[in-house]
């Protein structure tokens, strides 16, 4: 509570921006032309070229976060190595993911729960938050 709505707004945008620009990328560039497994036996659907169009969506999100509400923010980061971070933060997030997607396909389970049916259960809604949000902490950015 102590850091504000922007610390808890931030790492949701840069999680979402993630997911979405992987999936849109991913779904452009990843199964038309390319088509690089990124974990095939984790997630088969997931390519290299949605990865880094999740970097680049986090990016451009976490740029303009920055730029219009970088006081939000309770740290003291400049901006150009508050991107690195962002990048860093983006690529966690898609390590969380996975891990789930691990979980899941080891329990032979389509869903992580019956809340959410068809779109991975609750747990996948969150799994990238649950690792972002530490990694953020350790970084002292939240």
């Amino acid at each position: 509570r102590e850091s504000g709505f922007g610390a808890l707004l931030f790492p949701m945008l840069l999680v979402w921006a993630t997911d979405i620009g992987a999936y849109l990328f991913g779904r452009q560039f990843g199964s038309r032309f390319f088509n690089r497994k990124l974990a095939p036996s984790i997630s088969p659907n997931k390519t290299i070229e949605g990865a880094i169009g999740g970097v680049v969506s986090a990016v451009l999100v976490g740029a303009l976060f920055l730029f219009f509400f970088k006081d939000e923010l309770a740290t003291s980061i400049e901006f150009f190595p508050m991107i690195l971070l962002v990048i860093f933060f983006s690529i966690v997030g898609q390590f969380g993911d996975l891990v789930e997607s691990a979980i899941k396909r080891y329990y032979d389970v389509k869903d992580s729960g019956k809340l959410l049916p068809g779109h991975g259960g609750i747990l996948d809604r969150f799994d990238s938050l649950l690792f972002v949000f530490p990694v953020m902490h350790l970084f002292g950015v939240i």
